[in-house]
């Protein structure tokens, strides 16, 4: 599930520049190992990024009960039920929550990202990630490991931060 939801901790980052296309989020979804054909249309990168947009209230919840309450909204409105399929054998079992294996892909990144969120809160008992504190990246982020919260997606955001506040306080 760790693999999945930093794929979507990417999406829901890629699908927020209304500039990302077709061939650039199939770009990603290959990157984050999905194989076979990938054809994307600007309508399924539409459906794709309405669920982004949906998501991200997930990474801005802040506390557990927050984060696990707007994973309930979302998976209330799943089309399928839980269910494993391992592809007709051409993938291991895994779970999915999207009404078939065929499902369109907007309703299939929801499903799927929802049911990897989810279990991130079950076994962690916490907030699955984030979003950048930085005021000129927002990106989202996942939590990983133990250890002090984080505020920033990369170090090179907590860096620029830093950089940033040294220069003000200098002024």
């Amino acid at each position: 599930m760790q693999a999945t939801a930093l794929r979507t901790a990417a999406l829901v980052n890629a699908l927020a520049d209304d500039e990302a296309g077709p061939d650039a989020i199939a770009d990603l979804l290959r990157a984050h190992g999905e194989t076979g054909v990938i054809a994307l249309s600007a309508d399924d990168v539409e459906q794709m990024r309405a669920g982004a947009l949906m998501l991200r209230e997930v990474f801005e919840a802040g506390e557990v009960d927050l984060a696990a309450a707007a994973l309930n909204r979302l998976l209330g409105h799943s089309p399928g039920a839980l269910r494993l399929t391992s592809h007709e054998g051409r993938t291991p079992w895994h779970p999915h929550l999207d009404s078939a294996d065929d499902a369109p892909w907007g309703e299939w990144f929801l499903a799927s990202s929802c049911l990897a969120l989810t279990v991130l809160v079950w076994d962690r008992q916490r907030p699955p990630g984030g979003v950048c504190a930085s005021a000129s990246c927002r990106h989202v982020f996942l939590t990983q490991g133990s250890g002090p919260p984080r505020r920033y997606c990369s170090r090179r955001c907590a860096t620029r931060e830093r950089v940033a506040a040294h220069r003000r306080s200098r002024a």
